[in-house]
């Protein structure tokens, strides 16, 4: 099948999360399987042009008032894509709206005011390659509320009879990673889509006043899934379906969760470039060379036996920063205080958590942070340390889990979304399980679990060795999550025939 992926992301030219990874991880994955896979992206102010190709001719993109803006298109080939099926990436480029400092918005601006016009800019442009490069997708596969137009165009612009053609038989996907951003706007920016408002109401845009992109995707689309089988059973309940759980019942037949893989040629312990010395679950001596190295480069003592707790993570109320680091209420200090082990954290996000976590670095002299994102130090992180803090408040997925099973760092999570999918709870009359998991959300139950895996690092070693090796065994790359995805590819063709 040819595929085309529409979306805010992709690595290496754009991250701001686990969107990125998944997009060109899976693109691939397909491309693996035989499929033919475009991607296209914004070509933001961080992608350097000169490392790009430009088509010829500039593009002319249709959108509301009988306008039509302008753009360029650059491409380039895909890292990891192979030669003999390479995957082109195309950058659509417009100055006004992408020549800016950040993909949605800036610490001083978190959400760019004209966001919904260069979002639905973007879809529209969508359409437009593909006529300037004559390539016309079976699939369109939009991700996340930023291309959550593109389906929108497709049923009510671009299928229908008396269109340019081109698109009689392409079916769209919508992938939701976080049913917590919606894309939400003033419902004036509509006129700006070039739709009528008969689609405003038909295609499901309405918001309480509003216009809601990722609600109009999810009720255009013809197939949408979400990035693990429990985080969909989870959103169509009223806890965490941020009333958009109606919909989603509505489109429970057509509806489903596919669990995330990882990139295995990037996170694997065997090969990573990234890790002092490779190690397997045969050969745990490259997992000691890194603890130390994590030790060293944090300023901590550099003692084998004391377990170090680490985290990568967004600082944000999503990630339960609040009930680990909120000032008189969080648990940190205590687990630093009464436990014996060491506490490493990479993270940037809400300033107040930021200067609480470095104020606590200065005061506590088992636990250490960076602010900011490092590639580099996160793998050194994911090897070195021997638990995995994910105190979530919800994870449609979460790859960091996996991430830390795959180099044998057994992950403390709570129960909810892909990390219930992914992490199988401790069993200590056994020995058995990959992670410790908790169900409520606050201080207490965090503080209760990093003890349990601290107790039965120091009680049951064995147990804790055992567990390792069976999380460093399991199969989390993106085959097996590829070919689910080729399934819902040949429903949704099957739906419209």
């Amino acid at each position: 099948m040819k595929i085309l992926m529409v979306s805010s992301e992709a690595v290496p030219f754009a991250k701001t999360g686990g969107l990125a990874d998944m997009v060109s991880a899976l693109s691939i994955g397909l491309a693996k399987l035989g499929h033919e896979i475009r991607i296209v992206i914004p070509r933001y102010y961080a992608v350097d042009r000169s490392s790009l190709e430009m088509l010829p001719g500039a593009m002319g993109v249709p959108v509301g008032y009988g306008c039509e803006e302008w753009s360029a298109v650059y491409t380039a080939k895909l890292p990891g894509s192979s030669k003999k099926n390479p995957i082109t990436v195309y950058f659509i480029d417009h100055e006004n709206f992408f020549g800016k400092d950040g993909i949605y918005g800036t610490p001083t601006e978190p959400d760019f005011l004209d966001n919904p016009r260069r979002f639905t800019f973007f879809c529209r442009a969508a359409f437009q390659l593909c006529r300037k490069i004559r390539w016309f997708p079976d699939v369109l596969h939009a991700h996340d509320w930023p291309a959550a137009l593109a389906p929108v165009y497709l049923k009510f612009a671009e299928r229908v009879k008396g269109s340019l053609g081109g698109f009689e038989n392409t079916v769209s996907v919508l992938t939701i990673h976080n049913l917590g951003y919606q894309g939400i706007y003033y419902k004036d920016n509509f006129d700006y889509t070039g739709l009528g408002w008969d689609v405003f109401y038909n295609a499901g845009f309405e918001d309480w006043s509003m216009m809601n992109f990722l609600k109009a995707g999810m009720y255009s689309a013809d197939k949408l899934n979400t990035v693990s089988p429990n985080y969909a059973e989870e959103t169509k309940t009223q806890a965490h379906g941020f009333r958009l759980d109606g919909v989603l019942r509505y489109r429970s037949a057509d509806y489903s969760g596919i669990l995330n893989g990882i990139d295995t040629a990037v996170w694997n312990p065997q090969k990573d470039k990234l890790i002092p010395k490779s190690y397997s679950a045969n050969d745990m001596s490259g997992k000691e060379a890194a603890k130390t190295a994590l030790q060293h480069y944090f300023g901590l003592a550099e003692d084998p036996d004391l377990p170090i707790i680490g985290m990568v993570t967004r600082l944000t109320g999503q990630k339960g920063v609040g009930e680990l680091f909120g000032p008189s209420y969080g648990c940190i200090w205590s687990i630093c205080r009464d436990m014996k082990l060491q506490f490493v954290l990479l993270g940037s996000g809400e300033a107040w958590c930021e200067q609480e976590i470095m104020g606590l670095s200065s005061r506590l002299s088992n636990f250490r942070a960076q602010i900011g994102y490092s590639e580099d130090i996160s793998h050194i992180i994911e090897a070195g340390a021997d638990f995995f803090l994910m105190p979530s408040l919800y994870e449609p997925c979460g790859l960091n889990q996996m991430y830390s099973l795959a180099y044998g760092t057994l992950p403390i999570v709570r129960r909810t979304g892909g990390l219930t999918d992914t992490v199988e709870n401790y069993d200590e009359g056994k020995g058995t399980g990959t992670g410790f998991l908790f169900d409520d959300l606050n201080p207490q139950s965090i503080y209760n679990t990093v003890g349990w895996a601290v107790w039965a690092w120091y009680n049951r070693r064995e147990h804790i060795d055992a567990m390792r090796v069976r999380a460093m065994k399991h199969d989390f790359s993106w085959e097996k999550s590829a070919k689910k995805y080729v399934k819902m590819y040949e429903e949704a063709s099957e739906k419209i025939l």
